[in-house]
């Protein structure tokens, strides 16, 4: 269960020098994908912090995770992305993300990694937690960007009348289905590099797909509402609940 270090053996010396190799990994492999339409210039920053903080707290296996998740929610934010720019629907900065995109999905995952080097932390629990915030995030990815553009009929999680493709709380059948399918990816992906055991897939899967079906609840009746509950906001809330649930009925 336990992921190891970032480079094996490399790391003996204590945690401020798994920070400082950690942080030196991370800005060489930065530096030369910074051009790639992922993120902006503050954003690949925030990058750099996140991944150097995974690195040194969780290992190769906890930072790989992430950055596949980066990539897959990258790539499922590009599918259909010119059709649903001509709606209206597309995400800003040509699907770029920022450091408020950053944090909003992966402050839940931080705080557990940094929880995790911790003498006598609950490893197998923070990792749980740490699965499935990404597991649901990845399924809400791949739930909104597919829903958006393939939904043949969206309606309001709520009232279940019609809505506009991208409006808060909308759900269709096909991004519902999406949803579920990216929390099933990362959960497998999470138990191919050894992050939590084939037993935990299914439920990290379930937890993970329910969570984002909560922040479609909080979406529709919430955020309206709200005006400060941001979708950043909302998508925090959603890994918080995700990790939570996980750990309460997983662990």
């Amino acid at each position: 269960m336990d992921p190891g270090l970032l480079t094996g053996g490399l790391l003996t010396g204590g945690l401020l020098s798994r920070w400082l190799l950690s942080a030196a990994l991370n800005a060489l492999l930065i530096a030369p994908l910074r051009q790639l339409p992922i993120l902006t210039r503050a954003g690949w920053c925030h990058a750099w912090i996140l991944g150097s903080l995974l690195g040194a707290c969780l290992g190769w296996r906890g930072w790989l995770a992430v950055v596949l998740y980066l990539a897959l929610g990258s790539a499922v934010t590009k599918l259909g992305f010119k059709r649903k720019q001509a709606l209206g629907i597309a995400e800003g900065r040509g699907g770029r993300r920022g450091p408020e995109n950053v944090w909003g999905s992966a402050a839940t995952g931080a705080l557990l990694a940094l929880a995790y080097p911790w003498p006598g932390a609950p490893k197998e629990l923070l990792l749980l937690g740490f699965v499935a915030s990404f597991a649901a995030k990845l399924g809400d990815t791949c739930g909104s960007e597919i829903g958006k553009r393939w939904g043949r009929h969206t309606v309001s999680i709520t009232r279940w009348r019609p809505v506009p493709p991208g409006s808060d709380g909308a759900v269709s059948l096909e991004g519902t289905l999406a949803s579920l399918g990216g929390a099933v990816l990362f959960a497998a992906i999470a138990t191919a590099l050894g992050l939590t055991p084939l037993a935990q897939l299914p439920g990290l899967s379930l937890v993970a797909w329910g969570a984002t079906l909560l922040e479609s609840l909080v979406g529709a009746e919430l955020q309206p509402r709200l005006p400060w509950l941001s979708n950043e906001a909302v998508n925090g809330l959603m890994t918080l609940m995700a990790a939570a649930l996980a750990m309460a009925l997983l662990g």
